[in-house]
């Protein structure tokens, strides 16, 4: 067996924020872990390198435990099992469906009692790989990420390209071969916290699933000290912006600028519905379409009215005494309603109310942007990380 061992630096007081947000775990009780085998099923491959880091004595630890031959597995096992009863929690990168499961086989393939259960198990790749179509990603592989983030391996293999290496290792104990399988394992486990901070994608992207869900009404003052949720924006700026479009045609749109609670790692911006949003670090602006126009609310208990044809409006039937029986008939679904006009924003869930509408079969729904919403600071906040969540479909 060959074990290797080094120290490397961090900035540590980046790294500790990132893990106890993304783990909930203190530095020095995490394992960072990565396998290399001959194949893909624990019952016809070898494993042959076990690679991990853990903090100890102020600094970081890369170990590896290399088999030279598929008759040292039991003894990299048995070299990894002493080392793991220090530790909670194990980061991987898609460990769950490979690196774990292959592991536990081969413990139980040699009798050896295995501690992994005891621990909690984190997996990178599975709280990134949800938002790979918002952030634009073309797969979730571990150097794609790394790329994505603007860095550049000395290694230029992957995994399945180092086993016809590692058998002619086996068989030539070349130096320089051993060099490049150490150095694919090495920099996969380093890479690991190179691909800390895309954890707050994860924890971003969750806080639009946590919006607030009761319907705030248009017509009542929101008192902004009422609320203590955290929104995945804040408008700082809100402002109405008049322009002509590319064909001349008068447009109004409301421009937000926006903070984040934290910077994200690189830049994201979507566009959907004629919405627009941009987000550097922590900084963000909103681009939505502003009607000023005539819309009507219709009334859902459509029975208890009567329609006037000649207002064009619906009024219930306790006030009805009061216009001749010439000039009202039943009301419909299409035609209770009533008009207003105003200023209008869009909406994709009820989270304004009343909501209004074109006509009765109109898929859109919009809210009175009244002088109520445009005074609250959480109301606009609400409304920016509504339109951004429809935007990143969350």
């Amino acid at each position: 067996m060959i074990k290797t061992s080094e120290e490397f630096r961090l900035p540590e007081d980046d790294i500790a924020n990132s893990l106890h947000i993304g783990f909930g775990c203190r530095q020095e009780e995490i394992l960072f872990l990565d396998i290399e085998t001959t194949g893909l099923s624990s019952k016809s491959s070898d494993l042959y390198l076990i690679g991990v880091s853990f903090f100890q004595s102020g600094t970081w630890h890369v170990v590896q435990f290399m088999a030279e031959s598929p008759d040292h597995e039991k003894e990299i096992l048995e070299n990894f099992q002493k080392l793991i009863i220090d530790f909670k929690c194990v980061v991987h990168f898609n460990g769950n469906r490979f690196d774990i499961p292959f592991l536990k086989d081969k413990f139980a393939k040699y009798g050896l009692e295995e501690s992994l259960d005891a621990l909690r198990s984190f997996d990178i790749y599975k709280m990134i790989s949800p938002y790979k179509l918002q952030l634009g990603l073309p797969d979730c592989k571990q150097k794609t990420i790394e790329l994505y983030l603007g860095i550049d391996r000395e290694d230029k293999y992957d995994g399945g390209k180092l086993i016809p290496i590692y058998k002619e290792f086996v068989e030539d104990r070349d130096p320089e071969k051993l060099r490049l399988l150490l150095l694919h394992n090495c920099e996969d486990v380093k890479g690991m916290f190179s691909l800390l901070p895309m954890l707050r994608y994860h924890e971003f992207f969750n806080m639009f699933r946590n919006l607030p869900k009761t319907s705030i009404r248009t017509d009542e003052e929101v008192n902004d000290d009422e609320y203590d949720y955290i929104l995945p924006v804040r408008a700082k700026k809100v402002q109405a912006n008049y322009y002509k479009d590319y064909d001349g045609t008068s447009k109004q749109e409301v421009f937000m600028k926006l903070s984040l609670p934290f910077a994200l790692p690189s830049s994201l911006s979507g566009n959907l519905d004629n919405c627009y949003f941009k987000i550097i670090g922590k900084e963000a602006t909103l681009r939505v379409p502003l009607y000023e126009t005539e819309l009507k609310f219709f009334y859902s208990n459509y029975k208890d009215y009567y329609y006037l044809p000649k207002e064009d409006m619906a009024i219930h039937k306790s006030i009805s005494s009061f216009v001749d029986k010439a000039y009202r008939e039943k009301a419909t679904p299409e035609n209770c309603y009533t008009k207003k006009a105003g200023q209008y924003l869009l909406e994709w869930d009820l989270v304004f109310s009343p909501f209004f509408k074109e006509d009765y079969h109109d898929k859109r729904f919009f809210f009175d942007l009244n002088e109520n919403i445009k005074k609250s600071r959480f109301a606009m906040s609400l409304y920016a990380s509504h339109v951004i969540a429809h935007i990143l479909e969350l």
